[in-house]
């Protein structure tokens, strides 16, 4: 399924979380993913007229992984230690409409992230409810993987960047 041309993307059918093997039941129903925030810096002076805010190619802000858990359990617990790093994969099935049948089918999602432990929040106890619990993450590694193709992975501690297959610090380290 590697041509989009012939597919409509629609929604994710399902998805799960794991810690070293083993899905993390306990955690709550979205996950919202990291931002990418590039690092900028404003150039000026003879030449230009003003400033421009240039990106510095491959660097990026500090990026935090919140995930919720519906309440306080184990998985969260053993998150939370600052000293450790954690790597989580969340799995998805895309459901997707194929544009030549018309049926749907489904691609594979994988992201994998990882870094250490920067918050804990122990959420709310209320009756009836969830507690609204989560762990946030300081990542240092990413990884998008789509019907298992690499799409993204940022790798901040070994100087990796790659998008769609395109080493995008290959010159940069070539010249360093």
């Amino acid at each position: 399924m590697g041509n989009t041309k012939g597919i409509i993307p629609e929604v994710i059918n399902n998805y799960n979380v794991y810690k070293e093997g083993n899905a993390l039941i306990g955690v709550s129903g979205e996950v919202s993913l990291a931002e990418f925030q590039s690092v900028t810096d404003t150039i000026s002076g003879p030449g230009l007229l003003g400033e421009i805010e240039t990106v510095v190619i491959g660097m990026f802000q500090s990026m935090k992984q919140e995930i919720p858990f519906r309440i306080l359990d184990d998985d969260v617990f053993t998150m939370a230690n600052p000293r450790t790093v954690q790597e989580l994969t969340l799995r998805a099935a895309e459901q997707v409409t194929d544009k030549g049948s018309g049926g749907i089918v489904f691609k594979g999602m994988r992201v994998v992230f990882r870094g250490r432990p920067s918050s804990f929040k122990p959420g709310t106890i209320k009756q009836g409810a969830q507690m609204g619990a989560s762990v946030t993450l300081e990542l240092t590694y990413v990884l998008i993987e789509i019907d298992g193709e690499v799409k993204l992975e940022l790798d901040k501690l070994n100087s990796i960047y790659k998008i769609a297959g395109k080493d995008i610090m290959g010159e940069v380290s070539k010249l360093c």
